[in-house]
């Protein structure tokens, strides 16, 4: 946007700058013209009186800026040699002053009657004294041209940054939003219609904050819903007059609370960010040992630095779990895997498991789907901590599932 606003103007600049120069440039050309032939006219006028004397008009033609010649009625010439020409001719004929356009320049003669004859007085002026000064002022035009080009690319350019600016700031809100971070806000700056969108942007989080607050406040109130429902049932399971039977149905009972309670404390957790490094170097070793009692090959290859991810360490650790529980139950003892972990362009982390398995069937990335007779969870399980999540087939038929987190 920035790049076609910053054309925009400069494309308007220049059509200005023509329709503007151009005729500048033209009237300079013939006003450099009219100048000088304004020139030679008052050197004629000045030998126009003298034409009676020759001997004044021989001294006198001698000194002018410009070649002058006179052509007296006896034929005779005075001043710079010339052949008569057709508009000398026509002059006599006519008495009329001229100015004819000739190969040299402009040819400028004037006829002057007296007692003898039609005298013509004659001068040139060539073209370099037609144009001159006009290159100068049309390189002059030019630069002055190019300048306001300039000036307007500069004044574009800082226009369209002031316009790029909020709009960069409401897409970097619209990504941390994307990414979990529900505090992030737009700052209200910039045209009224970014502002507007600026305003939207924030009531949307705002909303979607209120939204899953209310969320998990109803995921809480399971346990006093609950409890009633699961008093009464160990109440029975205390009723029964088989010890052991009553024993099994108050372990379930506890089992289900149990459950309950951890629902309901994810629910109300706030996910923390944690140093994926650290998470996937500790399940890498504790499944190393596996690894090594199977005859599998591990390849490994972890990042030295920390790095960083928006994910809660358990919730990683159980996606990793998953995958690599994944390629000890559904490959042959033996088969090499590889975990690999990266740093995502951007921020966050990438996670590749492979494995030279067998592969995943062409259904095996659907949510809930397995090849393996599983319930198909594992993949679901490593899907949820993804941001971007893929699964495809190596270059040795084996699976790859590619995960990134942000």
């Amino acid at each position: 946007m920035r790049a076609r606003l910053t054309l925009l103007v400069a494309a308007t600049t220049v059509l200005v700058l023509l329709a503007f120069l151009v005729p500048v440039a033209l009237l300079v050309r013939q006003v450099a013209a009219d100048r000088a032939l304004s020139r030679a006219d008052d050197v004629v006028q000045t030998i126009v009186p003298l034409v009676g004397d020759q001997e004044a008009l021989r001294l006198a033609v001698t000194v002018q800026p410009v070649p002058v010649t006179v052509f007296l009625p006896d034929g005779s010439v005075i001043g710079a040699p010339a052949a008569t020409t057709a508009a000398v001719r026509l002059a006599v004929l006519r008495g009329q002053a001229l100015t004819v356009d000739t190969p040299d320049g402009q040819e400028l003669v004037v006829p002057v009657v007296g007692v003898g004859g039609t005298s013509v007085v004659r001068t040139v002026v060539s073209d370099a004294s037609l144009n001159r000064g006009v290159h100068r002022a049309w390189l002059v035009l030019f630069a002055l041209g190019a300048a306001l080009v300039l000036l307007g690319l500069l004044v574009a350019d800082r226009l369209a940054r002031t316009l790029i600016a909020p709009i960069t700031q409401l897409s970097g809100v619209s990504h941390r939003l994307a990414s979990g971070d529900l505090t992030a806000r737009a700052l209200p700056n910039g045209p009224a219609e970014v502002r507007e969108v600026a305003g939207a942007l924030n009531q949307l989080a705002g909303r979607i904050q209120d939204l899953l607050a209310a969320e998990r406040e109803r995921v809480a109130d399971l346990s006093h819903r609950l409890r009633t429902p699961l008093t009464a049932l160990r109440l029975e399971a205390e009723s029964l007059r088989d010890p052991a039977e009553s024993e099994r149905v108050s372990a379930a009972a506890d089992a289900l609370a149990r459950a309950v309670t951890v629902v309901i404390q994810q629910a109300r957790a706030v996910p923390s960010p944690c140093d994926a490094a650290v998470v996937v170097a500790d399940r890498v070793a504790f499944w190393a040992v596996l690894a090594e009692d199977t005859g599998r090959t591990m390849t490994r290859s972890l990042p030295s630095s920390p790095l960083p991810v928006a994910v809660a360490a358990d919730e990683l650790a159980a996606a990793l779990d998953a995958l690599l529980e994944n390629v000890f139950a559904h490959t042959p003892d033996g088969t090499a895997f590889a975990v690999s972990l990266t740093a995502r362009p951007g921020g966050g982390a990438v996670l590749e498991v492979a494995d030279e398995g067998p592969g995943f069937s062409a259904s095996a990335a659907s949510r809930g789907s397995s090849a393996g007779g599983s319930t198909g969870l594992g993949l679901d399980i490593a899907r949820q901590v993804a941001e971007v999540f893929d699964v495809k087939t190596s270059a040795s038929g084996g699976a790859v599932v590619r995960l990134e987190i942000s």
